[in-house]
């Protein structure tokens, strides 16, 4: 997302060789989304794709609508799970991404307006006509991942989960263990944040959508920041970095915990490789949860009108 969006100016060559660079060493699975730089961030994967298709997994999403009228306005964009927009989507993502077939298909969002059932049923109908693998669901809750199973098996959830995000252990995680779904956690360095390279809120450019966001704004972010060097304090002990440390520990939840770090640039995906060596001990385990637990995080995860905001509203 960040290479397209979002998070400051992109820079295509330095992101065409991090891809190059993250499948080299391995990293199998891609995942983008149709509105990250309302579709260009597809279009950019599409090179790789041609190239190197057997050795990636690639999932992509449909579901947020930007409103033509302010394409960058966070607050005036709209979710769409109707069966039409379903196929429409999937088609218009086939085509930027230069493929036959989606590994993983992601509702990006859950509609609220539209039964999942129904959803759903239009995404079993693009697996069965063999333009997608697989199915997943995004920041959804509990009972409607059950409705969704129910419908057509569900291969992944995708939703942010990190130290300072665990949202998905008030219900969404034990729904996935019980149906065998594999929790896909985005943002897994809370945005950044976890890594320790963020001292101020001037460290964000103006396109940064960081600076709108509550934890990184005023109070919130010296509390967090507080609970940042904590982190980094053990992250020292360990000989690793607090991003390293903080992908660690998301690992460390389970075998069917696969997180996918937002990576722009080739040194950060090194450094993102470098958690794979971090073994972290029950003690330490113990010891990273008594200095940042469960809910001490200050500030909301979106701001207030966004679909993000709403999202969270209607899974409570």
């Amino acid at each position: 997302m960040g290479m397209s969006e979002f998070y400051g100016p992109a820079d295509e060559a330095e992101s065409l060789a991090t891809l190059e660079m993250a499948v080299d060493r391995g990293v199998s699975f891609l995942d983008t989304a149709d509105m990250y730089g309302a579709g260009k961030n597809e279009a950019l994967l599409a090179d790789i794709l041609r190239r190197r298709r057997k050795e990636i997994v690639l999932a992509t999403k449909f579901g947020i609508v930007r409103d033509p009228a302010a394409p960058n306005d966070a607050t005036r964009r709209r979710l769409d799970g109707t069966p039409a927009y379903v196929r429409s989507a999937c088609e218009a993502s086939l085509r930027r991404l230069k493929i036959d077939v989606i590994d993983l298909y992601y509702q990006h969002r859950v509609d609220a307006s539209t039964p999942i059932e129904e959803t759903v049923g239009a995404m079993a109908e693009l697996v069965k006509e063999g333009k997608v693998r697989a199915l997943g669901l995004s920041e959804a809750p509990a009972d409607v991942i059950r409705r969704a199973a129910a419908v057509h098996p569900i291969a992944a959830l995708q939703s942010e989960y990190s130290l300072w995000t665990r949202d998905p252990e008030e219900g969404p995680l034990q729904a996935c263990r019980e149906l065998g779904i594999t929790l896909v956690p985005y943002s897994p360095l809370g945005r950044g944040f976890l890594t320790g390279q963020i001292r101020t809120p001037l460290d964000f450019g103006e396109n940064d959508f960081r600076r709108n966001n509550p934890r990184f704004q005023g109070e919130n972010f010296q509390r967090n920041l507080a609970l940042v060097e904590k982190v980094s304090a053990l992250a020292g002990q360990k000989g690793c970095t607090p991003g390293q440390l903080a992908l660690a520990w998301v690992m460390a939840q389970g075998d069917d915990v696969v997180p996918i770090p937002g990576t722009k640039r080739r040194k950060y995906l090194e450094e993102n490789l470098g958690a794979l060596d971090v073994v972290l001990s029950r003690e330490d385990l113990a010891s990273i949860e008594a200095v940042f637990p469960k809910g001490a995080v200050s500030g909301a995860r979106y701001a207030a009108g966004t679909v993000g905001a709403q999202q969270q509203t209607r899974a409570r």
